[in-house]
């Protein structure tokens, strides 16, 4: 008996109020579509691609032309502050310090939307670091080079004069600069390289280089032996006994 009570009672419901039974099963349904919710465990991450040939970064000392196609008023050469800002004509200072040039441009044509309608700008870089390597330690002429064309560890050390009597050929160390700010470290073996007259696996300086050539044991302890040679001699002799 009370089944068939509350089943009229409900039967009624739906009979008066048949828009809010249909909201209802509607609502119910659109829930029951929609996707499960994606959490930060579930979710895949991609990797994030490096870029293969990466534009140049603004940096400090750096200028650069700024050209208005319709207002040459505006035309100006610009320098990057110490502090990574530069002054615009008309415009104020604005942040440009790693900056590629397309980002640059845009950056500027932002800058100048309050005082040009829909600016176009054209940035020419005028005065910038150019690609460079450094070879340090036991090398005739240590010191910072242009790198203007693909080179190798073995062709830097020869612009760098070559290794001097003291340098351990052995295990020269190149370091690379990482985005991360760190430095990946490489040991190469050039007299290995030279004996075997093979350059083969010889490797390419890339831009921001180090190479450091250490100083070998032997010439550590070189000045406190009276005469290397006559102490090599008798060693020489010695050993054919």
């Amino acid at each position: 008996m009370n089944r068939s009570v509350i089943a009229h009672a409900v039967l009624m419901t739906l009979l008066t109020f048949p828009s809010t039974a249909q909201e209802t099963v509607a609502s119910a349904s659109a829930e029951a579509a929609k996707p499960p919710a994606v959490t930060g465990a579930s979710r895949n991450v991609e990797p994030e691609l490096l870029a293969r040939n990466p534009r140049y970064r603004l940096r400090k000392s750096d200028s650069f032309n700024v050209e208005f196609a319709f207002s040459p008023e505006f035309d100006q050469v610009v320098e990057v502050q110490p502090d990574g800002y530069v002054s615009l004509k008309g415009a104020g200072s604005i942040f440009v310090e790693g900056q590629t040039v397309p980002e640059l441009t845009e950056t500027v044509k932002a800058a100048y939307k309050g005082i040009l309608h829909d600016p176009m700008v054209a940035i020419f870089l005028k005065d910038f670091e150019k690609p460079y390597f450094i070879a340090g330690g036991q090398v005739q002429r240590p010191g910072k080079y242009e790198l203007r064309s693909a080179l190798t560890v073995s062709e830097a050390v020869a612009i760098a004069g070559g290794f001097n009597d003291r340098a351990k050929h052995s295990q020269v160390v190149l370091y690379h600069p990482l985005p991360t700010g760190e430095f990946n470290a490489k040991v190469l073996n050039i007299k290995k390289l030279m004996a075997k007259r093979d350059l083969s696996e010889d490797v390419q300086m890339q831009p921001g280089d180090m190479l450091y050539v250490p100083e070998s044991a032997y010439s550590k302890i070189r000045p406190f032996v009276p005469n290397p040679y006559v102490v090599m001699g008798a060693l020489s002799t010695a050993a054919l006994f």
